[in-house]
């Protein structure tokens, strides 16, 4: 009891506080593009460094362990909310990569050979992926075959109705033709598409993301990220509001976006901010009539994961444009105002963390000194320790 007691204590973070997190083995100076959250388990994470290898931590980044090693480089990881245990790897040309086990082993996939595998996206019937070479659907994410849009290139993908007849969106970073944004629709999961004029600023679409369905509406929230802007369309895209700009988040590119589990109207928004100091995390509680800065301690975000908790743990990575840092942090969001950082990685993500307190005092020790809850966990520990102590000195009383 008592080593498990202080397991829990290991893996406390403090309330809305940036904590670093252990950097990947042999990321040097590259940025980190490829991180997920286990939607059931959110101690558990899947990464990808720079030389392609695939990492899992089963403790929220406290350490990381080397589940597959390849020589294409990963650019998105994805657990499916729907299969336990299934989580899938896009690779740059050499297609993509499954595994049934959380991540413990890993499989090359049909159907996707030689292409760039740069999203997918998850209904209760099939699951999506977008490619070089347009959208390529799958029941099982095993076996893969083409479903349209073969000469685009699709890097956003999205699922706005999760039941047959399933309603997939698409978003291209090629110009379409006419001149509008490259959106594009499908009403049958995947099997044809159409054109989705959307009125939006922008001329590539780098993020899709779709909401729980609201108490009283049949139409999930549609969130789409542009290199101009962040729009929402709660009508399954007949019209979008600008959420960005007019004081409310930069106009700049958002690529990454998500939904906190059962809340149509809470969601996390985040930007590397085009080389810009633009970049961030933001999150809104009212469906983006406001946002709150939850203020990284680097403004460029390559990456974001968020657990599927009403309080959830965000993992994001960073990259410092000017000295080419890559980091890896993990933040509790209580919804109380961003505390600032613990802890700092090394210089290019290449040794063990730093603290930032005193010697001797690490920033996960400082971290869970200044807790409010901690007088309480210690009470527990104590007791803990009590009755360790007091069965040691009943076994030794019986055997008298």
């Amino acid at each position: 009891m008592l080593f498990g007691a202080l397991g829990v204590l290991a893996s406390v973070l403090p309330d809305s506080t940036w904590v670093a997190v252990k950097p990947l083995p042999h990321q040097g100076r590259s940025p980190v593009f490829a991180l997920a959250v286990d939607p059931t388990d959110n101690q558990l994470l899947i990464a990808a460094n720079s030389e392609g290898t695939l990492m899992r931590s089963a403790d929220g980044g406290s350490t990381w362990d080397s589940v597959h090693t390849g020589r294409a480089s990963v650019d998105t990881l994805a657990f499916s909310p729907f299969k336990a245990g299934l989580v899938l790897a896009g690779t740059r040309g050499a297609g993509a990569l499954a595994s049934r086990d959380g991540g413990l082993t890993w499989s090359t996939v049909s159907g996707l050979d030689g292409r760039t595998a740069r999203v997918f996206a998850f209904s209760l019937t099939v699951m999506a992926a977008g490619t070089d070479h347009g959208v390529y659907v799958s029941q099982d994410g095993l076996s893969w075959s083409p479903s349209g849009l073969a000469d685009r290139s699709i890097d956003a993908i999205a699922v706005a109705a999760i039941h047959s007849p399933v309603r997939l969106i698409a978003g291209s970073d090629s110009p379409a033709s006419g001149g509008g944004l490259p959106m594009f629709q499908s009403t049958d999961g995947g099997a044809s598409w159409t054109s989705l004029n959307a009125a939006i600023s922008g001329t590539a679409v780098l993020s899709l993301a779709a909401g729980p369905l609201p108490p009283t509406k049949d139409v999930r929230p549609l969130l789409v990220g542009t290199n101009a802007g962040l729009f929402v369309s709660t009508d399954n895209g007949a019209s979008f509001t600008a959420l960005s700009g007019g004081g409310l988040l930069p106009s700049t590119d958002y690529t990454q976006l998500a939904f906190v589990t059962d809340h149509h109207d809470r969601f996390y928004v985040a930007s590397d901010g085009g080389g810009s100091r633009s970049g961030g995390v933001w999150r809104t509680d009212d469906a983006g009539r406001s946002f709150t800065s939850l203020a990284p301690p680097e403004p460029s975000i390559t990456a974001l994961a968020v657990a599927y908790n009403q309080t959830p743990i965000l993992y994001a990575a960073t990259f410092g444009p000017a000295d080419h840092a890559a980091a890896l942090w993990a933040y509790h969001d209580t919804g109380a105002p961003p505390q600032g950082s613990t802890g700092s990685p090394p210089p290019h993500a290449s040794g063990s963390r730093t603290a930032t307190a005193s010697p001797g005092v690490t920033p996960s020790l400082l971290a869970l000194l200044q807790k409010s809850q901690t007088p309480y966990v210690a009470l527990g520990v104590g007791a803990l320790v009590v009755i360790a102590l007091a069965m040691v000195a009943n076994f030794r009383g019986g055997r008298r």
